[in-house]
């Protein structure tokens, strides 16, 4: 297997990396860069714990090999706001205690900041569809769906202030 560098921009900051272009990018955030938010959970880009963007666009990165996304811009939770300073999806999640475990919640946040950069208004059916394919086990939806639509609000106030989410 031939090891290469692949040089691979992270939460606005270049990094590059002596790995084989065919590791799957989960991999190399976890285990390389030690960014946990995404999560391992099906290996297969079905259940969205593994959730990232890619140019603003949620991607599965259990299935992205790292050769795949280098020279694009690559997002995590880690990468959305701090603890000083809140991206507005954080947030609302928190208001709405959107978690127990907290496993999924990596998927479903990642999933709505890409939904709210597209459409800032949102209907309850038009999240219904976007996180349809992200699993919580916990049983947390209806926090998950008060969180996003507070999150929605939140993003169309600081748009409206002036600030960028």
């Amino acid at each position: 297997m031939t090891v290469d560098a692949v040089t691979l921009s992270v939460n606005r900051v270049e990094h590059t990396l002596p790995v084989p272009p065919g590791t799957c990018l989960l991999t190399v955030l976890r285990n390389d860069l030690e960014l946990n938010s995404p999560k391992y959970g099906c290996g297969l880009g079905e259940c969205g714990a593994c959730t990232v963007l890619v140019d603003g666009i949620a991607a599965r990165a259990c299935v992205i090999p790292v050769g795949g996304v280098a020279g694009r811009e690559i997002t995590t939770l880690e990468g959305l706001g701090t603890a000083a300073a809140l991206h507005p999806v954080q947030q609302a999640f928190i208001e709405a205690q959107a978690a127990q475990c907290g496993y999924c919640l990596n998927g479903m946040i990642m999933m709505t900041v890409a939904l709210l950069a597209r459409n800032p208004s949102p209907s309850e059916d038009e999240i219904r569809r976007e996180l349809s394919g992200n699993l919580c086990r916990c049983g947390t939806h209806l926090e998950i769906m008060q969180a996003v639509l507070r999150a929605a609000e939140l993003t169309r106030q600081n748009s409206a202030q002036g600030k960028a989410a």
